[in-house]
């Protein structure tokens, strides 16, 4: 089994990550941490092989937290999950040696393929070191582990839209006990509001969801969504 330290400062996002990694075979969450000091404490236990890793933490960001660990001398690898998707934390994050950037919001088919190729890179390593072979096709495959495939989106959504954020969304909406706003919505599951608009429109296309307006003061009407049970 692989172990995975799942870093978020917020507590919905972390809980959210650390199951989409418990679906995936050959991974297991060994601890969750919500600030660069309890992510760098979790590592020094030891017993950690993978790090998914946001970048804004409030005690220090989390490129500044990889930096510290090699410092220290921990080669824990890293793959960074996080909303940054400026070109300089990208370029910072792979000279710091993070094996995959993805950028929030994902879907767990996003996820998965980055641990799947993740779980390949250490088979290639093993399978190249325990046989003692050296040449450019050994680190050609140990490269070429790393590659991987857009993941498609799930038959009968649209393009952009995955099954594991349109549940979420829904599961949200059917607790709620009451409309709520896509600000709401947004706030509830982590997800950007812009996000959350495009799915909470779609929902209400298809019929999953009934839409209502609340008034205001300033007259501008606000889009409530509610559960509609099937």
């Amino acid at each position: 089994m692989i172990d995975v330290l799942v870093v978020d400062d917020d507590f919905r996002v972390a809980e959210i990550n650390a199951k989409y990694v418990g679906k995936v075979p050959g991974f297991r969450v060994a601890a969750r941490a919500h600030s660069a000091a309890q992510a760098l404490a979790a590592v020094e236990r030891g017993r950690i092989d993978l790090v998914l890793l946001d970048h804004y933490l409030p005690d220090r960001t989390g490129l500044d937290l990889v930096h510290r660990m090699r410092e220290q001398g921990h080669g824990t690898d890293v793959i960074m999950i996080t909303a940054a998707g400026d070109v300089a934390t990208v370029q910072q994050a792979m000279r710091l040696g993070a094996l995959h950037y993805l950028v929030k919001p994902f879907t767990f088919a996003a996820l998965r393929t980055r641990l799947d190729s993740y779980a390949a890179l250490r088979r290639t390593v093993d399978r190249v070191g325990g046989r003692g072979l050296t040449g450019q096709e050994q680190v050609d495959r140990i490269f070429g582990a790393l590659r991987t495939s857009p993941a498609p989106s799930a038959p009968g959504l649209p393009s952009g839209h995955s099954e594991p954020t349109t549940d979420l969304i829904c599961g949200v909406l059917h607790h709620a006990g009451q409309p709520l706003s896509a600000h709401e919505v947004a706030a509830r599951t982590g997800l950007s509001r812009s996000t959350a608009q495009r799915y909470l429109r779609h929902l209400e296309q298809a019929g999953r969801l009934r839409l209502s307006l609340k008034y205001g003061d300033t007259g501008r009407p606000e889009h409530r969504y509610a559960w509609v049970a099937p």
